[in-house]
């Protein structure tokens, strides 16, 4: 078995409004990189917000008495906590330079996934970039616009950085899936004995991002889309947010 992990290059500073699909579309073409209908495209939430305009200018927010009270706390700008604030829908834990919260998306992780890291700065205005909406809906609006360009039906991930707990370091994790299923069910699979597995579920689009992560980096590397070929996986769907633990399930809450 092998698996390649292959980073696009070409891929422009995006802007508001671009057609991500077009862009990375034409960016294979560019570099000779064929899609198989078996791969799996990994692209950075960074320019999946950006293309849909999820920036945020902090000179027009107004942060509410909440956002200004949290700031004493955190230690953080006031107008940076309403954004995280507005993103979610339960703070969960707080110390200075820190908020972790449940995001609307399900997400539990820190500061909503609001972050300014590779966000052009306008002089004197501070710019933050929000997670998209529904990454699981951009994930497969870039899966159909890829599958009209380069006539091939792959399976998409939108991967972000996150931290984890009870251990140090961010990983790669899928944030959106589209083509492929989020979380593969191996119970009752056997082992090398003969065993039934009992409780083992696998995180797939989580591997596979955390793998393509090694490509797409955390800082200057410019390489926000990364192809993936030789996983195997079945075709589905899929939706990130059968990686999400439901709250009764979560035995450290």
């Amino acid at each position: 078995m092998q698996i390649t992990f292959t980073a696009v290059p070409g891929i422009p500073l995006i802007a508001p409004g671009d057609d991500l699909a077009a862009i990375i579309a034409d960016a294979l073409f560019a570099s000779d990189i064929r899609l198989l209908p078996s791969d799996v495209l990994i692209v950075a939430q960074k320019i999946v917000s950006k293309a849909e305009g999820r920036g945020v200018r902090l000179s027009q927010v107004t942060p509410s008495p909440r956002a200004v009270e949290l700031a004493q706390v955190v230690q953080k700008d006031s107008r940076l906590v309403e954004v995280i604030l507005s993103e979610s829908v339960e703070v969960m834990r707080t110390r200075p330079g820190l908020i972790i919260v449940r995001d609307i998306r399900g997400w539990v992780c820190a500061n909503a996934g609001v972050d300014r890291s590779n966000v052009a700065q306008d002089e004197g205005d501070e710019v933050v970039l929000r997670l998209p909406l529904d990454p699981d809906a951009s994930a497969a609006r870039l899966r159909q616009g890829l599958c009209e360009r380069a006539g091939v039906d792959m399976g998409v991930i939108v991967a972000d950085s996150h931290g984890r707990p009870h251990r140090n370091g961010v990983i790669g994790v899928a944030i959106g899936v589209s083509g492929l299923p989020a979380l593969e069910d191996w119970r009752g699979r056997p082992d090398l004995y003969g065993y039934a597995l009992q409780h083992t579920e696998v995180a797939l689009a989580d591997q596979i991002a955390s793998a393509a992560t090694l490509l797409l980096g955390q800082a200057a590397e410019a390489t926000p889309v990364v192809v993936a070929r030789g996983v195997p996986r079945t075709r589905c769907e899929g939706s990130a947010r059968e990686l999400v633990r439901p709250p009764e399930m979560d035995l450290f809450r």
